[in-house]
């Protein structure tokens, strides 16, 4: 049948089975959004209050999913607006498709009104980037954004249609989406064969978790391998969820704000079994002594990650999930009692703790936890507040825990929780700010109150950019350059004025009884929690320093 570009674009959304798109009109893309009206009973549009907020909320679809998530945007600046989400999807390997709108083919190269490469802007940051100039390509082009944003390591690709291309006329046919295939042929038996060796070898086993676990959709997989090894488990900040926070086995995060007795375990461990993980600089610090009495098994399904950032004795390329499946065949069940014996006496000598005198942010995030009994998706901005989300909610399930890991995007949690609550409506989903990350894109508050959804805003409010602050303090004489926040917002008067509910609370036995009114009200609530200026995330790592040694409150003093 004969279709304008604008119908292509509708029609390979619904081949795709995309039923929200985040997005902001404008004059290029209006043909698109034309077309979309006329389906808005088969997808839902969601106006978002700024086009990055449209990316972060694409994001967030994609984390709590797995499916991709999809924004659009206008030319120039509207397309400039998706970067920085871009960007964050790349470095967390979040499956998103962008798709914009250029001026048209005639005017491409002359400095026309509100023209941008986005495509070359772009170019570093995605997986694949494409300018559509040809309606004969562009169903097939869309195709293929689908299939690279889900293919092997996920990641976003954007689209850049010319307006004309919207408006011209070409045949078009349905096609029924190809299968993702997983990685499969970059496992090698022998690979397999020397894993097993070094894990059967091993006294001291030590499994680390990554993202990679939750990509592959690994979860169950995990949970036989570990019960077969028997071994402690860590994980990184993408990996949350990934193995069941609350099992006996699993100690925590490692790196810069780990758990003290994770980074002592993977310090004293004789294999570390890395799954899913790309031994990011805040999780190893200093690498020479990263895991320094340890043979190193990587299993990831990018080979670009084996031996990028720490040396490898042993690498397994390909599918975490089906990697797992053949080497779980293979190992018999294994008994190490004495070494999770000793990593649960460090567990005991060394917990995560926190002054519990007046309201503070593990507070917070612990009373999260009872409330919601461990089952709500929690998003976060960057900072302490997300550290604390990291180290004292407990994480039972995959695709509950939503931050920016790699980029460290200050705004992006607000449209993330927005995404993750229209892609799952019957979840509690809570986005954890500070004060200062909910001013960069506090603005989302009023896309939620236009669509009614009922996400909760918990800010933690230190009047300071409170991560900042810390290493001001620690590392920099306390000389506070322009961190100090202390000024005349009120983020209770601002959420009403949006159609919000605004909540202050300022100790700790106020807290519970607002938040359980907040899940009363199925509407918006930002909850203003007023913390100390001072209050820090421990325990810490120094910069480039060594993982065990990092150090808490009572070791700064004891220096002192």
């Amino acid at each position: 049948m004969q279709l304008k570009g604008a119908e292509i674009v509708i029609e390979c959304l619904k081949e795709q089975n995309v039923d929200t798109v985040f997005g902001y009109p404008g004059g290029a893309i209006l043909n698109v959004y034309d077309e979309l009206y006329k389906h808005q009973d088969e997808i839902t549009h969601i106006l978002t209050s700024h086009e990055q907020g449209a990316s972060h909320a694409a994001d967030g679809y994609a984390r709590a999913t797995g499916k991709v998530g999809v924004c659009f945007a206008t030319s120039g600046p509207g397309a400039t607006n998706l970067v920085t989400g871009i960007a964050t999807a790349y470095m967390d390997s979040i499956p998103i498709v962008a798709i914009t709108c250029n001026v048209g083919l005639s005017l491409l190269g002359r400095d026309s009104f509100q023209e941008i490469d986005i495509a070359g802007v772009v170019m570093p940051i995605t997986k694949y980037s494409f300018i559509v100039k040809d309606v004969t390509e562009l169903a097939d082009t869309l195709r293929r954004a689908f299939q690279i944003a889900m293919s092997g390591r996920p990641g976003p690709v954007l689209v850049d249609i010319t307006k004309d291309v919207t408006a011209n006329v070409t045949e078009f046919e349905k096609v029924e989406p190809k299968k993702i295939e997983r990685v499969t042929k970059t496992i090698k038996e022998k690979d397999i064969e020397s894993a097993i060796e070094l894990i059967n070898n091993s006294k001291k086993p030590y499994i680390f978790v990554g993202g990679g676990v939750i990509l592959s959709e690994a979860s169950k997989e995990l949970a036989e391998f570990v019960r077969k090894v028997h071994a402690p488990v860590t994980d990184t900040l993408m990996g949350k969820g990934a193995f069941d926070g609350e099992n006996e086995l699993y100690t925590g995060m490692l790196g810069m704000h780990g758990a003290k007795y994770a980074n002592l375990g993977v310090t004293q461990c004789d294999l570390l079994i890395t799954i899913g993980a790309r031994f990011s600089d805040r999780v190893t610090g200093n690498t020479k002594s990263f895991a320094r009495n340890a043979k190193i098994l990587q299993i990831d399904v990018d080979p670009a990650e084996i031996n990028k950032n720490v040396m490898t004795h042993t690498s397994i390329v390909g599918d975490i999930k089906e990697v797992l499946i053949r080497l779980n065949e293979k190992i018999d069940n294994l008994n190490h009692e004495e070494w999770v014996s000793h990593i649960m006496e460090l567990k005991t000598k060394h917990p995560l703790k926190y002054n519990d005198t007046g309201l503070t942010g593990p507070y917070i995030i612990e009373q999260l936890y009872k409330l919601t009994n461990g089952d709500a998706i929690i998003s976060t901005e960057v900072g302490q507040h997300q550290m604390w989300a990291a180290q004292f909610y407990k994480y039972k399930h995959p695709r509950t825990f939503l931050t920016s890991g790699g980029l460290g995007t200050m705004g992006y949690g607000l449209g993330a929780s927005i995404g993750a609550k229209v892609a799952c409506p019957e979840k509690t989903v809570i986005n954890v700010a500070g004060d200062g990350c909910f001013r960069m894109n506090m603005n989302e508050i009023a896309t939620a109150t236009r669509y009614n959804i009922p996400i909760i805003q918990v800010i933690v409010n230190n009047h300071v950019l409170g991560m900042v602050r810390q290493w001001q303090t620690l590392f920099y004489e306390k000389r506070y350059s322009h961190t100090i926040l202390n000024d005349a917002v009120d983020f209770v008067k601002l959420a009403e004025a949006m159609g919000a509910e605004g909540i202050r609370v300022t100790k700790k036995e106020e807290f519970a009884k607002a938040f359980e009114r907040a899940l009363t009200l199925n509407k918006p609530v930002v909850i203003d929690c007023q913390i100390d200026a001072d209050e820090k995330v421990w325990p810490m790592v120094a910069p480039n320093g060594a993982i065990e040694e990092a150090f808490s409150e009572e070791d700064l003093k004891s220096k002192n």
